[in-house]
């Protein structure tokens, strides 16, 4: 009886001492608490936020510099880039230069009509590499190095917003536009560069409907001059009007090999797995007007990779 007795007492008071170690605990706990509410919220969102991010730029480039605006290192034979969370990096939908020869001289990207004072903003996430001033060449400059493996280079602004080695976001303001530099009017001069090599932004980017051209660009460097051609006439300065031959050679004719294409065409290109009624409700259209337009038939079977126009 005296056995059960005290096993009882030690039981119940083990029982009572429950809730004063767990107010222990709690003690224990809550300066680890106080210094975790310390550490600085804006870092820990941006190790999150750059932790979202897969980042080829890692595997492409060996050194980070911020002393010149590019430097060409070789090419992959193909490389894959990511044009999803982009932002135009300007508003105007007024080309007024193309990329490739111009003058006797190469120019290495596009020239968009904007006023001095216009936003000029980041086009996609990643850091800034290169804020200079160049006399002879691109006046105030920004070069941004991005994670899907980009750099894109805005040149001749008014003004820099941004610093070196400062975390941009996609949208976000970097500059003015102006006229500095090698400049004879107003504008924006946007180039594309992967591993230093200039690469013509109408494969990517389309000004005039704001948009981008696909959700990724693949690089090869087999075909991609093939594709420059074909991009310019499609998206560049008078463009909009493109040969069957030119569509062969980039895939662009698969449905409509014989049709000539006006400035405001805009064009999907189909996935695995995609129907002309998931296309035309994506992209705002109906099944018959994508039909029409490519002179498809009711019994015709997508194909992945096919081009469609849809407007």
């Amino acid at each position: 009886m005296k056995i059960v007795t005290k096993i009882a007492f030690l039981a119940l008071a083990t029982m009572s001492s429950l809730p004063m170690m767990g107010q222990d605990l709690l003690a224990r706990q809550a300066p680890i608490d106080r210094k975790m509410k310390a550490v600085d919220s804006v870092a820990l969102q941006h190790i999150i936020y750059t932790e979202n991010y897969d980042s080829p730029a890692e595997d492409l480039y060996e050194d980070w510099n911020n002393k010149y605006a590019h430097r060409e290192t070789a090419l992959p034979d193909s490389f894959r880039i990511s044009l999803k969370d982009f932002c135009m990096p300007t508003d105007s939908r007024l080309i007024t230069s193309n990329f490739g020869s111009r003058w006797g001289r190469q120019h290495k990207g596009l020239d968009i009509k904007v006023y001095i004072g216009d936003t000029i903003r980041a086009a996609f996430p990643g850091k800034v590499r290169v804020v200079r001033y160049e006399g002879r060449g691109y006046g105030k400059y920004v070069v941004i190095r991005h994670y899907n493996g980009l750099e894109t280079i805005y040149g001749h602004m008014s003004k820099q917003l941004v610093t070196e080695d400062q975390e941009v976001r996609a949208g976000d303001p970097i500059g003015l536009g102006g006229n500095t530099g090698r400049s004879t009017g107003s504008h924006l001069h946007f180039e594309t560069r992967l591993c230093g090599v200039a690469l013509n932004p109408a494969l990517m980017f389309d000004f005039r409907n704001q948009d981008v051209v696909d959700d990724y660009y693949v690089f090869h460097k087999s075909s991609y001059q093939r594709e420059s051609t074909v991009a310019t006439r499609l998206r560049g300065v008078g463009g909009g009007s493109i040969s069957a031959d030119a569509n062969e050679d980039v895939e662009l004719a698969t449905a409509a090999p014989a049709a000539n294409y006006s400035q405001e065409s805009r064009f999907h290109k189909v996935k695995k797995g995609e129907t002309i009624y998931s296309i035309a409700k994506r992209r705002g259209t109906t099944v018959d007007a994508i039909m029409k337009l490519n002179h498809l038939k009711k019994n015709t079977k997508l194909k992945t990779g096919q081009i469609l126009k849809y407007n």
